[in-house]
This record gives C-alpha cells, structure tokens and sequence, in this order.
C-alpha cells in the first residue's frame, strides 16, 4: 500500500488529535500535526500519498482524485425501495431473505452491505471484506457511527461486520458452506467514467481481476449461491463460469451467478 500520514482539520481540539494519533497507531501510519499546512505541502514534506483525516465526528482519505469519505449513498433509496415492495437487482441477485448469512467479498464504500444486513435482518449476518485498511476504517467507523438517516437503516448499518481481509485468504480459512451466499463487486476491468463519485476511491482500490481459484473457494464457501457485478458485456462473466442474470436492460451493470444446488 502507498505510504499514508494520519493528520487533522486545521482547527481540531486535543481528544481528536488523541484519536487520530490512536488510529495512526492502529494502522501502521505516521500521524503528524496539521498546523496550518494544506494537504499537499503535508504529501511533500512526508513522502505521502494520501493523508487519512480525522475530524471530530468523522474520518476521511484524502487521495490524488479527491476525499474519499463514508455516507450511505444509494442504501438509503434502496432500502426504501425494498420496504416498499419493489426488488433490488443485487438481492434479487443474491436470493436472500431475512435470515441469510452473507460474505460480502468487497466492501467499497459499503452501499450493498447495508444492503444486504437490511434484508437478511437481525437473524442474519453479512461479513463484509476491504482489502484496504484506510477504505476499512473509514466505513467502520462510519456504519458504527453514522447517525442521519432512519432507524432501521442506522441498525442494518451496525450489523454489518467489517474485516480488513483479502479475500482470497480470508475464503481459504472458511469452512464449508458457512454462508448462504458470497459476493463480489471487483473494480470493472473498463471503469465506467460517468460514476465520477467514485474517482476518489480508485487511487486505494484492488484493481486485481478476480482469479478461478477465488472463485472456487467461494462456491465451497456458499451454501446456495456465489454473485459478481461487473460491467455489461463483460468476458469476466465467462472466463470465470458466472451465468448472466436476467434484468436491467439499459443498466450498464450486469450480475452473473453460480449456484450450488
């Protein structure tokens, strides 16, 4: 991983300082005052290349493309959506219900894990995995703290379980059909550009394609169903055995699964 400073706001008071230096700690980065220095005099005097910024109440990354920070984003009109009768073409994917346990193998900023702890409820779990320790961080520290939105989504949020994991390690030690379901959202191998609001996180994301022995570790891990979104059209669909689902017509994103029963 590129070299990282932790820093604060040009204003902060001594327990966010304190925090900040704990997180510094936590992470294996260096934390250094902010004084008055903008952020790239602090890349220059450090060697860094992002800067891991702790504010009061929460946490961001400040990367080459912009800062990086945890909100909802489409969770909320997803969740609404679901609590008023209309599908979700990633849980339809999924095939999951309350109860489900699932190991969300990409975490990102955390939209469809929130996702997916709303469906499977307080009877089920989802695992969700980041590769990235500074994306970890911040969506854990932003499902645990997070609190503008309303109830039963503060709640799926805090059920979510985050595990700064690679993937391919973490599914090896797993046993046997521990999860009903396994989902992986890989950076596309051709990014859609329009999605500027994710410019920011593609310094720090896992650009590595998925492999088939990945994916064969998943199917021993799921119990019913192994899913991966990537780009329309997409040859990762084939080369990697996912059959491509039906639905979303004009999306630019398709899902492709693998079922075990």
């Amino acid at each position: 991983m590129a070299k990282f400073i932790v820093t604060t706001a040009r204003k902060s008071d001594l327990t966010t300082e304190n925090f900040a230096e704990e997180i510094s700690k936590k992470l294996g980065g260096q934390f250094v005052r902010r004084e008055d220095l903008s952020f790239d005099a602090l890349k220059k005097i450090h060697g860094a290349e992002d800067i891991l910024l702790v504010k009061k109440n929460s946490l961001s990354v400040v990367t080459s493309d912009g800062e990086l920070f945890f909100h909802p984003n489409t969770a909320h009109l997803r969740i609404k959506n679901l609590r008023g009768g209309e599908g979700d073409r990633l849980i339809d994917a999924l095939k999951i219900s309350e109860g489900a346990k699932v190991l969300d193998c990409t975490l990102g900023l955390g939209s469809d894990a929130i996702t997916e702890s709303f469906v499977a409820g307080a009877a089920g779990k989802v695992v969700a995995l980041e590769i990235n320790p500074l994306i970890a961080e911040i969506v854990r520290h932003g499902l645990k703290n997070f609190s503008e939105d309303s109830p039963h989504i503060l709640e799926a949020m805090r059920r979510v379980e985050v595990i700064n994991a690679d993937c391919a390690e973490f599914l090896k030690n797993c046993a046997d059909n521990s999860f009903d379901a396994v989902y992986f959202d890989p950076m596309f191998r051709r990014p859609i550009q329009k999605s500027s609001g994710l410019n920011p996180i593609r310094p720090l994301a896992d650009n590595r394609p998925l492999t088939e022995e990945i994916v064969r570790e998943a199917c021993r891990v799921a119990k019913f169903r192994v899913v991966m979104k990537e780009h329309s059209g997409s040859p990762e669909f084939a080369r990697l055995g996912f059959k491509i689902l039906d639905g979303g017509k004009y999306s630019s994103v398709a899902f492709g699964a693998i079922d075990n029963f």
